[in-house]
């Protein structure tokens, strides 16, 4: 859809997952975003929470709701396993998918979406909030700026700290591709890829499973001129989200980098030589916002970015290559 006008994209959602709620308040606070429309597997499910979230129209499939003329884009919270189907049909409509992370179960089925996509001429990007944020700008003009050097290592960890596994929830079950490198080390290997600007040419991993899924994952990737990264994602560690950049001359520092910890403030440091430490502070930013109205734009103007399914494209291609190798205890080559 292309217009000269700021008209509203129109959006609606499949699924009322909680994460959904979450987007749901993002679309309601984004400039030239507006929800229109929520889809359940059965209508009174719908209806509660169109009702709960002041949606005007509740649809009690999903079919319909991508059958519906005056939706423009598209918000896929489904669980993994189901990204691929829907994100495929919602493309044959027409409707733009901003689709929530992991892509899909595996890399095979991630391709067929972004070329789903494109053969339709419609916009797909992975729901990867923090990369849309004000602070990840201002980090990268660092890091590119040269001020820590030539970057010799990432390294990464994003866990949440469960004190008992919860039996039915989607990430546990194997079925739904669960698991807590699609969960947690895709934003790991999100931001080792965004840091290095490259794709590494090969990777280690191990894992600690249950039921077939992991629980506990730590990765090493191997990129070339001697570079180095190693991430840690976790269900049953303490809740940490934070990253280091570092160079030959300086180390960028950011705690909190999935999930800032205030929506009016954010915070990252540089560590110099000789004991040399400075914070950085910035304004408030509402991540997901800033993602729903980056994505919103491209929409209205027509001009669809390929870097977001590249982007995505190459983290599942870095997160199968990690999977491999935990269940195969061996190293993996990339290319």
């Amino acid at each position: 859809m292309a217009s000269e006008e700021k008209q509203s994209v129109r959006w609606g959602i499949l699924s009322t997952a909680k994460i959904a709620t979450k987007v749901a308040r993002a679309i309601n606070l984004a400039d030239g975003a507006e929800l229109t429309a929520i889809a359940s597997r059965t209508e009174e499910r719908a209806k509660n929470w169109a009702s709960e979230h002041n949606v005007g129209t509740a649809y009690g499939n999903y079919e319909a709701l991508l059958e519906d003329p005056e939706i423009d884009a598209i918000y896929n919270p489904l669980p993994p396993s189901m990204h691929a189907e829907w994100t495929i049909k919602a493309a044959e409509q027409g409707k733009h998918v901003l689709c929530e992370k992991p892509l899909e179960a595996n890399i095979e089925k991630s391709i067929a979406m972004t070329d789903a996509c494109q053969q339709h001429n419609v916009q797909l990007m992975d729901g990867v909030m923090w990369v849309h944020h004000e602070r990840t700008a201002r980090m990268k003009e660092v890091i590119e700026g040269g001020a820590l050097g030539r970057l010799r290592r990432v390294t990464a960890a994003f866990t949440i700290g469960w004190d008992t596994i919860p039996e039915d929830n989607i990430r546990v079950k194997e079925e739904l591709a669960g698991g807590c490198l699609g969960d947690l080390g895709y934003y790991c290997v999100r931001c080792i890829l965004w840091a290095f600007d490259d794709l590494p040419t090969q990777v280690f991993a191990t894992a600690r499973y249950y039921r077939g899924v992991e629980l506990n994952l730590s990765g090493t990737l191997w990129f070339e001129d001697e570079r180095i990264a190693s991430f840690d994602c976790a269900y049953d560690t303490a809740s940490r989200r934070w990253f280091e950049v570092a160079g030959t001359q300086a180390s960028i520092v950011c705690d909190d980098f999935v999930i800032p910890r205030q929506e009016d403030s954010s915070r990252f440091w540089i560590h110099g030589a000789h004991g040399r430490n400075e914070e950085h502070k910035g304004g408030g930013c509402i991540q997901e916002v800033r993602m729903v109205e980056r994505f919103s734009d491209i929409v209205r103007t027509g001009q669809l970015e390929p870097r977001w399914p590249t982007e995505a494209i190459n983290t599942m291609r870095v997160c199968d290559a990690l999977n491999e190798s935990a269940r195969l205890a061996q190293v993996v080559q990339i290319g």
